[in-house]
């Protein structure tokens, strides 16, 4: 089908494409930028969330690429410039707040919109592969989406329960100068790129 001035008219299943191929730029995006914000943190608590979701974001990246082999579509990626801003909005936050006890409490914060950001596109993904009939990649998807709920919901309870009080100065501000630690965090990546 062609619109009157003769270029083809896009469907579903383009966007569809371009979504995932965004996401799936995200992701990678993203598992870098986890690194850096674990080593920023100063709360271990928090540093080992960080990590168990970048171990997620692993498999979420594993999953997409399952999702174009369910389209039979090969495995690429489109720049995500949504992401692209937060992961430079996330460095911008680390530079001011890297000193101070308001960093975990900013870090939360970037994590929840991050969250955010990917849920959109999940739940938009999850309805388009039910409405173009891929349950295999429905299902894909409804997993990735389910832990990028569950991650918020993470970020949630973090911000109520220490990182805001921490940012106040009510409680004791977990100062962490290991940096054997902090080297494995930043080895630890496989998706950094």
């Amino acid at each position: 089908m062609n619109t009157a001035s003769g270029a083809a008219v896009k469907t579903l299943d383009d966007l569809f494409l371009r979504e995932l191929e965004e996401i799936h730029d995200a992701e990678h995006r993203i598992g870098a930028m986890l690194v850096k914000m674990a080593t920023a943190s100063r709360c271990w608590k928090m540093k080992r969330a960080i990590l168990n979701h970048l171990l997620e974001t692993e498999r979420h990246v594993m999953k997409l690429e399952q999702v174009f082999g369910c389209f039979e579509l090969p495995v690429t990626r489109r720049t995500s410039k949504a992401i692209v801003g937060l992961v430079h909005a996330g460095a911008e936050i680390e530079a001011d707040f890297g000193e101070s006890p308001a960093i975990n409490a900013a870090l939360v914060s970037f994590l929840q919109k991050i969250e955010h950001f990917e849920i959109a596109g999940y739940t938009s993904l999850l309805q388009w592969a039910q409405l173009l009939g891929n349950p295999d990649a429905a299902e894909l998807l409804e997993d990735i989406l389910d832990e990028e709920q569950t991650a918020a919901q993470t970020w949630c309870e973090m911000a109520r329960s220490t990182s805001n009080e921490e940012a106040l100065g009510k409680q004791g501000w977990e100062d962490s100068e290991d940096s054997e630690e902090d080297e494995g965090i930043r080895r630890s990546s496989s998706v950094a790129t």
